[in-house]
């Protein structure tokens, strides 16, 4: 007798589950740049995030890596829905450490 292939939907990621994602993600962009500037940046701030500057950081990961550094290092402007602390921060480069 064959057994039916279970069907389910996994759960939803936790918040924790989220931030190990999001981690794994900042720090495996393809380049060293982008590695050290994303995971720089999450390692940096992430203790203090709630939902939304999460759900920020998840957004941003969507985005070209190339872009993102543009924004960064102020060579392009910012998005309105990037626009903020969170990004000002970024701005600010102190988080990597080289």
């Amino acid at each position: 007798m064959r057994v039916p292939y279970p069907r389910f939907m996994p759960d939803p990621l936790t918040f924790e589950g989220r931030l190990q994602r999001a981690r794994f993600r900042a720090w495996h962009r393809g380049t060293r740049e982008a590695d050290y500037m994303f995971g720089g940046f999450f390692d940096r701030y992430h203790p203090e995030w709630d939902e939304a500057a999460l759900a920020w950081f998840e957004a941003l990961l969507e985005e070209d890596d190339v872009d993102v550094m543009a924004w960064a290092l102020k060579t392009q402007p910012v998005p309105p829905a990037f626009l903020g602390e969170r990004m000002e921060a970024m701005q600010r480069l102190d988080y990597v450490a080289i």
